[in-house]
């Protein structure tokens, strides 16, 4: 068989994995309609589209469709974002919750909370993205100090100081104002519970189009994985594809901390996952990250809710359970560059 048909089959069942990929998604966001406390059967779940009064119907339509779809599209955005972060640094501990975003984005929306009593969903979604875009030029900027510049150890240090540095100060303003204590501390574990449809309109328009963008890109992020120096010499233009990718990690991972908190650990997983299914090629790897962290989070979601019955495990806790190990793991084959 030739190097064509072998391409050409490895590319139909990728096709095909993603279809099935995609399935296993929907079988799982009907899940979460259907498991809980109280669990629904089809045709209760049917029904509620029909009679919109009933005490079924408006917990479905209003409290686990939502969830559903934020989980849904909140793991696939930290998924993409910790994919693209892996490929630019080439670091593979890189991801949203690694590298300090996510505590920027969660350190800006509880000091607007706390000192400017800001509540607005639309302005929360904003304050997110000035949280992850100032955090992560912290981090790139500290990871770049150095006669040898950036490089994947310095970043995760860097990335490690900055985490923490941002969540001693969200500590700090919780302490003081026990008003903003009680506005985000649910929010802060990291948590798909209890969010609306409102809230997930304020932030899908911008995920969406970066998801696309990152699928438009990935040829290009393909050609800088290899390294700055092949990337130049094939002519690319490596600090323009940086910028705009990490453009697109802050939209994903600030839009998804604006929803549902700063979840941990999908951005690790995911494209770890994926890469040993699937391979390199950022083609596959964005569509694959976008369905199976959606996959993760919801079938996270699903499984909190069993695990103290009748109360609930925030979701946040869940991945952090799952991520741990994983890390250890990924950190003990010795693929951390030098």
């Amino acid at each position: 068989m030739n190097t064509y048909s072998t391409h050409r089959y490895a590319n139909f069942y990728r096709t095909l994995g993603l279809i099935a990929a995609c399935c296993v998604l929907a079988l799982l966001m009907v899940g979460s309609l259907k498991f809980g406390l109280h669990t629904y059967s089809w045709n209760q779940i049917t029904d509620s589209f029909s009679n919109m009064q009933s005490n079924d119907a408006i917990i479905i339509q209003s409290v686990r469709i939502p969830r559903a779809l934020i989980a849904a599209l909140v793991g696939g955005s930290l998924a993409v974002a910790g994919a693209l972060m892996q490929a630019i640094t080439r670091n593979p501990l890189a991801s949203p919750s690694i590298f300090g975003i996510n505590a920027g984005a969660a350190f800006a929306i509880v000091l607007s909370v706390g000192f400017f009593q800001v509540s607005s969903l639309t302005q929360f979604t904003w304050i997110a993205f000035l949280g992850a875009a100032v955090s992560s030029t912290l981090v790139y900027g500290l990871g770049s100090l150095g006669r040898d510049g950036l490089t994947p150890m310095k970043i995760t240090l860097a990335g490690a100081a900055i985490t923490a540095f941002f969540g001693a100060l969200t500590q700090g303003i919780l302490l003081g104002n026990n008003k903003a204590f009680d506005q985000v501390l649910y929010w802060l574990v990291g948590s798909v519970e209890g969010r609306t449809m409102a809230m997930l309109q304020s932030v899908y328009p911008y995920i969406l189009i970066a998801w696309v963008a990152a699928l438009i890109l990935s040829p290009h992020i393909n050609v800088l994985a290899m390294g700055d120096d092949v990337a130049k010499g094939l002519g690319q233009k490596t600090v323009l594809i940086k910028f705009i990718t990490a453009v697109i990690i802050v939209i994903l991972a600030g839009g998804s901390v604006a929803v549902a908190g700063p979840i941990v650990f999908v951005g690790i997983i995911v494209p770890h996952i994926v890469r040993f299914f699937v391979g390199i090629d950022h083609r596959w790897v964005i569509p694959y990250c976008a369905i199976l962290g959606g996959i993760l989070l919801v079938g996270a979601d699903i499984a909190a809710r069993f695990i103290i019955m009748p109360k609930e495990v925030h979701v946040g806790v869940t991945t952090a359970i799952l991520g741990v190990p994983f890390f250890i793991y990924i950190a003990r084959q010795g693929r951390l560059l030098k």
